[in-house]
């Protein structure tokens, strides 16, 4: 639970590094808790709620399942946005690279899937121009005074 809260507790902290950990699981539980606020939206009767769609095309069938949130999964997302950039910045210092390329997502599929493999890639080992690396027990002092 540690790591899926740390984002919140770094909430506008756009310098230094996140390893893999810490994004994931804060993935995890933003998709979780948005769940959750869809569902109770839906049962409070603040909109939202479970959507089912299917579709029969010549020669095939489809179908799609999804929440869409109510007020308070809005409210949920409005909050978590500034944290999730954030550790989104972070996670691309991890591997050296500026937390321009996020803008990335504007470009349709491809965008998207380039980050993803950046985010599921490990970080640059050691200290990079962003910071020390997160995986390195040695505390901050201690590593200061070897360089």
């Amino acid at each position: 639970m540690e790591w899926m809260l740390m984002p919140l507790k770094r909430y506008a902290q756009f310098s230094g590094r996140s390893r893999r950990k810490e994004y994931w699981m804060w993935v995890l539980f933003v998709f979780l808790a948005y769940i959750v606020l869809s569902i109770v939206d839906s049962m409070l009767g603040l909109g939202g709620g479970r959507w089912a769609n299917s579709s029969a095309m010549s020669g095939g069938a489809s179908y799609g399942a999804g929440f869409n949130g109510g007020l308070l999964a809005s409210l949920f997302s409005l909050a978590t946005l500034i944290p999730g950039l954030a550790v989104s910045v972070r996670r691309l210092h991890d591997l050296d690279r500026s937390g321009w390329w996020l803008l990335l997502a504007f470009i349709p599929l491809i965008g998207a899937i380039i980050l993803i493999i950046w985010y599921c890639t490990a970080g640059t080992n050691g200290a990079n121009r962003f910071g020390p690396d997160p995986l390195d027990d040695t505390p901050e002092e201690l590593s200061k005074t070897f360089e």
